[in-house]
């Protein structure tokens, strides 16, 4: 849309039609008075049809009675017309006021504070230290520092290498990059062996630095030694001179199948809820970070009962979320009494966290192969046992003297 356009839309315009026998005077007295105008049309030579500014309009009727000529309004468009259809309806009026009122207001206000570029360090945890500096849903925008808040909140979240916090109206934009965790350093000036840590079989190995003390195909147990801390020495040929053996720190990578043999047990009977139909519910409405009760569980009687929270946010139509919420918290009693577990759920439970117990253990170095699940029932015990072939790492590092 041309500026124009958007001009005449703001100030409005009458769209006239006249008709007589002389509609160019009418048009020639128009120019005289210092009408505006445009957009004129001549569908015939009795006929003019042009557009007046809003202000203008007024005394136009008295122009085409001095020319003998007739003055229709054909249509009205812009925001004055649009106004003027709501001049009786105060409530409307006041409200779409406030409104306005509301917009300029508030955009000076930040609602809404969103955090990008974060995987490790929670948002919680930067919006929390934010809050101690200053910025939180419902501050004054142009009352930030907000170099001093970013270079505040940096310096006590550690694990944050940069950040910057840029206002745009009612939304906030924290922008952070996570500090680089410094690599590995290695103290080759510790020596020492590596032994197995668990029983296995030896599918891989590399000798970094030592000799080698197993080969690959070799069973050994925990304890055993896999590289030798230490490096032969040979002497020049032909020489007298004994063997020597270097001292070193023991590097290396040595792979093996290991087996692994993991058990949980649980009841088959658990106490369950049963519920008395007694509820009571209270009200809490929350703008720009303060809660307001508006009634209270005071003086509950039920001696067990389930809190139930519901929480209605106001959202925008594009997602985003602004700080006024309205909660609403139920209190529902039960009874406990003894329930049966369901045998083939309780198997599959234990099963699924016998393997993330398992996979915790492997860690990155290692995977699993095969497993198999065996499961027996015993003086209302349900015992789950896990039985995994696997692939990991078998050495750990043991200094020299332990």
């Amino acid at each position: 849309m041309a500026a124009s356009q958007i001009v005449n839309l703001l100030r409005g315009s009458v769209r006239l039609e006249v008709t007589g026998a002389f509609p160019e005077r009418f048009l020639n007295l128009c120019a005289q008075r210092g009408a505006s105008f445009w957009a004129v049309e001549w569908p015939d030579s009795h006929t003019l049809r042009l557009t007046v500014a809003w202000k203008d309009r007024k005394g136009l009727d008295d122009l085409g009675a001095r020319t003998g000529c007739t003055v229709t309004e054909v249509r009205k468009t812009g925001m004055p017309p649009f106004l003027l259809r709501f001049r009786k309806r105060y409530s409307f009026l006041t409200g779409l006021a406030l409104a306005i009122l509301a917009v300029c207001i508030l955009n000076r206000f930040v609602l809404v504070i969103d955090v990008e570029g974060n995987d490790q360090v929670p948002t919680q945890a930067i919006l929390t230290e934010l809050r101690r500096q200053g910025l939180r849903p419902g501050v004054y925008g142009p009352s930030l520092a907000v170099k001093d808040i970013s270079n505040e909140a940096l310096l006590r979240l550690e694990d944050l290498s940069w950040m910057a916090v840029n206002l745009r109206g009612i939304r906030a934009q924290v922008v952070v990059r996570e500090r680089i965790g410094k690599p590995e350093i290695v103290d080759e000036t510790v020596t020492g062996n590596i032994v197995a840590e668990a029983p296995g079989i030896v599918t891989h190995l590399e000798a970094w630095s030592g000799d080698a003390a197993v080969a690959e195909g070799s069973t050994v147990l925990p304890g055993d030694v896999l590289i030798w801390g230490s490096i032969r020495m040979d002497p020049p040929q032909w020489s007298e001179n004994p063997v020597e053996w270097m001292p070193v720190r023991a590097m290396g990578r040595v792979e093996g199948r290991t087996w692994r043999t993991l058990t949980a047990a649980i009841p088959l009977t658990a106490w369950g809820k049963n519920y008395t139909g007694e509820e009571k519910s209270s009200w809490a409405v929350t703008i720009l970070g303060q809660r307001r009760v508006f009634s209270q569980n005071s003086g509950i009687a039920m001696e067990k009962y389930d809190k139930i929270s519901n929480t209605w946010n106001l959202t925008l139509p594009g997602g985003t979320v602004l700080p006024f919420s309205l909660r609403r918290e139920t209190c529902r009693g039960y009874e406990t009494t003894d329930l049966p577990i369901d045998p083939a759920a309780a198997q599959t439970m234990l099963e699924e966290r016998l393997l993330a117990k398992l996979e915790e253990l492997l860690g990155d170095t290692g995977r699993e192969v095969s497993h198999s699940f065996s499961a027996q029932v015993a003086d209302g015990l349900l015992t789950v046992t896990l039985s995994a072939e696997c692939r990991e790492e078998l050495g750990r590092f043991i200094p020299a003297g332990e």
